[in-house]
């Protein structure tokens, strides 16, 4: 059995404060949005470590922690991605993709071309681990590794947020493109490709509305 060690949580919040708090959060993640213009301007290597970091105190199924975050700032590097992920987006624009999605598509204004992907100061690569290496090499077994990895991909876009920056969920498929350019091991699948930087001066965001409440929350009382 695990040792065991003393939890102390913050002292009883009372319910006025403990909605103005929530009510707080909401409207700060309100602000939150997908941008895909990103100023080349540098950030710190400090703070993507700490928001990588800061990710990586999710919840993981067993505590396995099935993540690795592949951080990535050389230009040469990024400018293969883009090159590998822009032929496989190519090819999805040009037929895989349904009638339906790129009509649902349509009012972001997006295609095949990702110039973003070299624009960004980093790009942070999320593979899942789908399964474990022990010290000898031998194979370990991890659970519940997409949920795991999603809810620390969760927690990296609102470090990103909270700290001023702002990021795009990616997801050129297929993806393994990613594996081989950043030479990761086999038992490492890429999960998101997250553009990481400042808002370009004239960026610009879809004018969307989030579902209300009522369309997202059931009640049972």
């Amino acid at each position: 059995m695990s040792s065991q060690v003393s939890y102390f949580s913050k002292p009883s919040v009372q319910p006025a404060e403990l909605i103005r708090n929530c009510q707080d959060y909401h409207r700060f993640m309100e602000t939150r949005r997908s941008l895909r213009f990103f100023s080349d301007h540098p950030v710190p290597k400090k703070a993507i470590e700490q928001m990588i970091m800061a990710a990586s105190t999710a919840p993981s199924g067993a505590h396995k922690q099935p993540w690795t975050f592949c951080a990535v700032s050389d230009p040469a590097t990024k400018s293969k991605i883009r090159a590998a992920a822009e032929e496989e987006e190519y090819r999805s624009y040009h037929g895989r993709m349904s009638e339906e999605w790129l009509r649902d598509l349509q009012p972001f204004g997006t295609d095949w071309h990702k110039p973003f992907l070299e624009t960004a100061p980093w790009l942070i690569i999320v593979f899942r681990q789908i399964y474990g290496m022990g010290e000898e090499g031998e194979r370990q077994t991890h659970y519940y590794v997409n949920e795991s990895v999603g809810i620390a991909c969760g927690f990296l876009l609102t470090a990103i947020h909270q700290a001023g920056l702002v990021a795009l969920t990616h997801t050129p498929s297929p993806m393994d493109f990613l594996t081989k350019l950043l030479a990761r091991p086999a038992n490492e699948k890429p999960f998101l490709l997250i553009p990481v930087g400042y808002a370009a001066a004239d960026a610009t965001v879809p004018d969307l509305q989030r579902k209300p409440s009522e369309e997202v929350i059931a009640w049972y009382e």
